[in-house]
């Protein structure tokens, strides 16, 4: 009795109408539709570089041309990491020029200049990023816009500027600001 009322049940699939289905497509790239040889083995697709003749059945899917539309949220994304590269080109501009007014001596200015150079090389990386997806998104490049090494040679070199500046700093006891040498 259950038997009836299930959807997949023997008795309801065999009420389904039989009906054959015209194909839609043809295929355009000539690999006909694979079937199992003597073994019961499927081809490969080394197999089918040698077909030099295509059954007319073989099946291809039409392609419907649509406009692509670019979502306002992919624009909206990439002008938030440009304005992220230039607060942190601001910030470590504004370090640098602390750091140049309140120096004492040439070591402090000269990393006042490399933090200034570091502010402006991010400043130039992150738009000529911001320009590159521009573009990328304009053309509806499907590609992706990950940029893994920037981030990592910034860091780098924010990291070994201030690793060196404290390094400078212990090495020399004349450059310490409260510093009394005997």
């Amino acid at each position: 009795m259950t038997e009836m009322f299930t959807p997949f049940s023997p008795s309801a699939l065999a009420k389904l109408p039989k009906t054959t289905r015209t194909p839609r497509y043809l295929r355009a790239d000539e690999i006909p539709d694979a079937e199992p040889d003597e073994h019961g083995n499927m081809p490969t697709v080394r197999d089918y570089h040698a077909i030099n003749s295509v059954n007319q059945n073989v099946r291809v899917p039409r392609k419907i041309a649509t406009p692509v539309r670019v979502e306002g949220k992919v624009w909206f994304a990439n002008e938030r990491t440009w304005i992220s590269y230039l607060s942190m080109s601001i910030l470590i501009g504004t370090l640098a020029v602390a750091l140049f007014n309140a120096s004492r001596d040439d070591v402090a200015r000269y990393f006042a200049y490399f933090y200034a150079l570091v502010s402006v090389g991010i400043l130039i990386y992150g738009y000529v990023l911001y320009q590159h997806r521009i573009t990328k998104i304009r053309s509806r490049d499907p590609g992706h816009f990950d940029a893994i090494v920037g981030p990592v040679v910034i860091s780098a070199l924010l990291f070994f500027a201030v690793l060196a500046n404290f390094i400078v700093r212990g090495a020399c006891p004349a450059s310490r600001p409260f510093a009394t040498v005997d």
